[in-house]
């Protein structure tokens, strides 16, 4: 899902390009963001007892219960004029981090962690993670599939 964010006015869409702004109406009316113009890449979620993504109540919140959809934002594609998607994943995850700043809100930011994938993947597993997505600290934004990027379940 990305939040498109153009003076004063929000969009979420899809993966697959679909205006999905009135599926995810709660979290269009939660962003306010410091900046005129922005592009965040993330996943739209529904966070569980112990705050990660709790998969099977998507569907029904987005139906019954949209307040407790939230915005989990794994990048930045574009931030008051400037396109970011060259810039290498760390200096871009530094300026979302700047922008929404780690909280419980519904517009969220996805931590990131150095090291051993394998050690990683092994905390993922223990405290009940869907997956992860794993990515090169040096990469390049690219839309879809990526030798730079890898999403594990």
């Amino acid at each position: 899902t990305q939040i498109i964010i153009d003076n004063g006015g929000v969009r979420l869409y899809s993966k697959n390009g679909r205006d999905w702004t009135t599926k995810y109406w709660p979290i269009a009316l939660a962003v306010d963001l410091p900046c005129r113009t922005a592009i965040l890449d993330g996943e739209v979620i529904v966070p569980g007892e112990q705050g990660a993504s709790d998969c099977p109540a998507l569907e029904a919140a987005i139906w019954n219960e949209p307040s407790r959809l939230v915005f989990v934002a794994f990048d930045i594609l574009h931030l008051d004029g400037r396109a970011l998607g060259s810039l290498p994943l760390l200096q871009r995850k530094q300026a979302l981090w700047q922008l929404v700043e780690p909280g419980l809100g519904k517009i969220r930011y996805s931590e990131h962690f150095e090291g051993s994938a394998l050690a990683l993947s092994r905390t993922v597993e223990k405290i009940g993670l869907n997956g992860i997505v794993s990515k090169r600290a040096d990469s390049r934004y690219r839309s879809g599939l990526s030798n730079t990027w890898l999403k594990a379940k």
